[in-house]
């Protein structure tokens, strides 16, 4: 981590309050973006329903999450986003618990595995579509008709810089996160009409669990000497923070946004408008 990363984490800021009040859902909100992206929203005075598989990292977000808005409503939900009734049971949940949806981060999904195309394990293919994209597309089935009857609702799907162009080795994620970018669309298409407003960001290397995993991958002895080796492409030589990608979100989820619709906005430092290295 360089010293503007470490300045990011350190500096103090004023405390915001552009989600004050607001009800938001979180999926894979245990750890990584969904955590970071909680705290953040919690901070600015939200409500919010943490969704993630892992029940202790779900005890442990709550914590985390509710010192940051203790007079709020933090609840939580045990759920895997590729089994609709799941899905379904925490979005009843959210609506009985919080009483309404103003936003939707749609944001749980795995990497899978390396490798290349012709080699790669069709059962984990299948899973990271299960997640990436099914999971992705129960949560909008369920979550759009609640936000018509209200009139309005705020959704941030996570794409990827894998779904905006190609990642070597990683078919199976490259292929759901364009899909993702595509359902946002959709969703924009159809929706906007009934004052929802529909966006994916498309991160980076964002210094997350599942980049730090990529990097044990890419290098199982020095997986730091592979993140160090990555972020040399990057216009600013490094790697993005958790908090960076949290505060975006937090803007697409607030009546900030009213004309921003059906957009994959990149936040990966500039890397993806580069042609070779910088």
């Amino acid at each position: 981590m360089n010293n503007y990363s470490q300045r990011l984490l350190t500096q103090k800021t004023e405390t915001m309050t552009d989600l004050k009040g607001k009800n938001i859902i979180v999926t894979g909100a245990g750890m990584g973006l969904g955590l970071a992206a909680s705290i953040e929203f919690a901070t600015q005075g939200a409500n919010v329903l943490l969704v993630d598989y892992n029940e202790q990292a779900l005890d442990d977000a709550k914590k985390q999450v509710s010192e940051k808005n203790p007079n709020g409503k933090i609840a939580i939900a045990l759920a895997d986003v590729s089994n609709e009734e799941q899905v379904k049971a925490y979005v009843k949940q959210a609506t009985d618990t919080l009483g309404s949806i103003d936003g939707f981060y749609n944001n749980a999904g795995i990497e899978g595995r390396q490798a290349p195309i012709a080699e790669y394990d069709v059962n984990v293919f299948r899973k990271v579509i299960d997640i990436n994209l099914f999971g992705v597309y129960y949560g909008l089935r369920y979550v759009l008709p609640i936000m018509q009857a209200q009139g309005k609702g705020h959704i941030v799907n996570v794409a990827s810089v894998g779904g905006i162009r190609g990642v070597l080795n990683q078919m199976p994620y490259v292929a759901s996160k364009h899909a993702v970018a595509g359902m946002t669309k959709n969703v924009a298409l159809e929706y906007a009409r009934h004052g929802i407003v529909a966006n994916a960001i498309a991160p980076g290397a964002i210094l997350t669990p599942m980049v730090a995993e990529a990097f044990k991958q890419v290098n199982p002895a020095d997986p730091k000497a592979a993140e160090s080796e990555y972020a040399k492409a990057n216009p600013t030589k490094r790697l993005g923070l958790p908090v960076e990608v949290a505060k975006l979100v937090a803007f697409l989820l607030s009546d900030d946004c009213t004309y921003v619709n059906g957009q994959i906005i990149a936040i990966d430092g500039g890397e993806s408008n580069s042609y070779g290295n910088v």
